[in-house]
């Protein structure tokens, strides 16, 4: 089953550009996804387990590296929401 996630990052420091562009090169480097990168939102999709499995440890190394933030998440199932 494929699933397309929109993700919007809210750090929680006042320099807020540097940990969502890292968070954005982290997700592009995930061999297996498919990423858009909007304004608002980044959208990721592939397939359920390589999407889940990177969220669960993208968050983690944000967390770590990137410090406080908060994300809020759109999940769509069976949906390819990116044009090719």
């Amino acid at each position: 089953m494929m699933l397309s996630v929109e993700l919007t990052m809210y750090p929680f420091n006042g320099d807020y550009i540097p940990p969502i562009k890292a968070f954005i090169e982290k997700v592009n480097s995930i061999d297996g996804l498919k990423v858009q990168t909007f304004p608002t939102a980044t959208i990721v999709m592939g397939e359920y387990d390589r999407v889940m499995d990177s969220l669960k440890m993208l968050l983690k190394w944000s967390y770590e590296t990137q410090g406080k933030a908060v994300f809020v998440a759109k999940f769509l199932p069976n949906s390819e929401v990116l044009n090719s």
